[in-house]
């Protein structure tokens, strides 16, 4: 954890990350430093990932990203906004947002794993007995930090791209 503060407050010496930035990702050390040893003490049920539902990826240009991925890999393009889209590929889908340049946060904001038998109210309960804050975003999902601060999204099958 040591390693990974000094590298945080390198960055914001540098000019690398914004003093937000700098907080945020000292808070999403701290909760996930403080929610490891409960993970890995914690006996019990394993939520039982069946797969990656989504990747959430922050670019400059996300309609010169969008065609790569669609022209190249052939991915379907759904809930194109104009700012964002969604890029359909087997039983996942790729999230794409134009970010500012000025943006210091990774390009990847989270990675979302369907879950085989999704209970709103056993996940929420399981992660929470694992000392998580479980942080809902539809219906059928919340997020929280992995050790190393990325989020992780634990997602039902019924979160479909396009949905």
């Amino acid at each position: 954890m040591e390693k990974i503060i000094a590298n945080l407050v390198s960055d914001f010496e540098q000019g690398k990350l914004s003093r937000r930035h700098l907080i945020q990702s000292l808070a999403i050390t701290a909760a996930s430093v403080a929610g490891a040893p409960a993970l890995a003490a914690a006996p019990g049920k394993n939520l039982g990932a069946v797969g990656v539902n989504h990747i959430a990826y922050g670019v400059k240009d996300y309609t010169k990203v969008r065609d790569f991925y669609a022209e190249l890999l052939g991915m379907k393009v759904l809930k194109d906004d104009g700012k964002s889209c969604q890029l359909a590929f087997g039983e996942s889908f790729l999230v794409l947002r134009n970010r500012a340049a000025d943006d210091k946060r990774p390009p990847v904001d989270h990675i979302a794993y369907t879950i085989d038998n999704w209970d709103k109210d056993a996940v929420e309960a399981e992660l929470k007995r694992r000392g998580f804050t479980p942080r809902p975003d539809t219906e059928n999902s919340f997020h929280v930090p992995d050790p190393e601060g990325l989020g992780v999204q634990i997602s039902g099958k019924a979160m479909k791209a396009g949905a």
